[in-house]
């Protein structure tokens, strides 16, 4: 029984995908296999924290990233750009910042949504107003309760009519 058990375990383990990495030293290979020489990598960590990446390859891409920790809660804000060209010959350009509310990237080439089809109508605008002044008013006068014109929802159930 051991050595069913063992066997399994050697079979898992051989059948297992194996990486073979090997960084990239002075150059690097594209999605079509040709190489692409590296022009810059620089790299700066700090002992507070703070580091700056930028890395310049032949065919153009461009990646430049710089980051802080943040001293309230400890993470680390990012910030940065990266610019390569496009199949189509289209410079491309995104800067982004990467903090509390995630990962924002802005470019040209990124979709925008599109605007509120149609303007919101005047009585709308005034009835959010009017709502607002109201919550103003009974957070000043402390008064929460329920007014006359607000009926709260009947706990009893009669009989079917």
């Amino acid at each position: 029984m051991k050595f069913v058990i063992v066997a399994a375990l050697a079979t898992v383990a051989f059948a297992a995908p194996q990486y073979n990495y090997v960084a990239p030293a002075a150059s690097s290979r594209s999605d079509s296999g040709e190489r692409v020489a590296i022009l810059r990598d620089e790299r700066v960590m700090e002992e507070d924290g703070r580091f700056n990446v930028e890395f310049e390859a032949e065919n153009g891409i461009h990646f430049a990233k710089a980051g802080s920790p943040d001293a309230e809660n400890g993470a680390v804000i990012h910030a940065g750009q990266y610019s390569y060209t496009a199949p189509d010959g289209t410079p491309v350009l995104v800067k982004f910042v990467a903090n509390e509310n995630g990962f924002q990237p802005e470019s040209d080439l990124l979709p925008v949504a599109p605007e509120f089809p149609h303007p919101i109508p005047q009585f709308v605008l005034d009835q959010i107003a009017f709502a607002a002044e109201e919550d103003a008013r009974r957070a000043r006068e402390g008064s929460f309760e329920r007014t006359a014109s607000v009926r709260a929802p009947s706990t009893s159930y009669g009989i079917p009519q």
